[in-house]
């Protein structure tokens, strides 16, 4: 039981730093969009390097959907567990919003209108799943004990080199739907991002990797 909460408390915490970065970088940065997505980008990088080394001992610090998949396949996690570590990830990314609005005194229930759309960014979408995963199972092989830093530091990376600014999980994705700050995504363009994500997840775990991992 303390895994699952550990999965739901971690992803709490990382959706509360990716919101609360966006709306202190947009508002400092006088809607310098640059110094926003610098600021935003920063705090997750460090964010999630604390939370997986301090999470990861626990519940292994997924934080993430298609990463607990990818697990599940490695037979690292059951399938009951994998159910529950999704349903821990999805309420705690909401949970983690709602809790950043209320600290920011901002309407806890809110719907994002920015849109993240087209052929383009889904690619992008496709194209970070696979890097982030790629990066955690050679991590996990060659450098098990840097973990923290490679997810961290790829994170911080993908918000720059992407132009879908590397959502890359689908817990996130949705709970990001559901605020109207810097970090929001349109409802709309929600499901073309988790349909990219699941396909190159789908493509990593199933196709991709050696029949040895299997």
């Amino acid at each position: 039981m303390i895994a699952f909460f550990s999965e739901f408390f971690g992803t709490a915490l990382l959706l509360a730093v990716v919101t609360g970065s966006g709306i202190m970088g947009e508002t400092l940065g006088s809607g310098n969009a640059a110094v926003a997505l610098l600021g935003n980008s920063i705090a997750t990088g460090a964010g999630l390097y604390v939370l997986i080394t301090v999470i990861g001992p626990i519940s292994g610090a997924h934080f993430n959907p298609v990463v607990s998949l990818m697990f599940w396949k490695l037979k690292q996690l059951e399938t009951k567990s994998l159910i529950i570590y999704w349903i821990a990830q999805f309420t705690g990314a909401i949970v983690g919003v709602w809790a950043t609005h209320l600290m920011f005194i901002l309407p806890i229930l809110q719907q994002s209108s920015k849109s993240r759309g087209g052929a383009g960014i889904w690619f992008s979408e496709c194209l970070g799943t696979i890097i982030l995963l790629s990066v955690i199972k050679l991590g996990l092989k060659n450098s098990k004990e840097n973990i923290p830093m490679l997810v961290a530091l790829t994170v911080t990376a993908g918000y720059w080199f992407t132009s879908s600014t590397f959502f890359c999980n689908p817990a996130v994705t949705f709970a990001r739907s559901l605020t109207n700050t810097f970090v929001g995504i349109a409802q709309v363009d929600v499901y073309g991002f988790i349909s990219a994500q699941a396909l190159s997840a789908f493509l990593f775990i199933f196709l991709l990797s050696p029949k040895s991992d299997q």
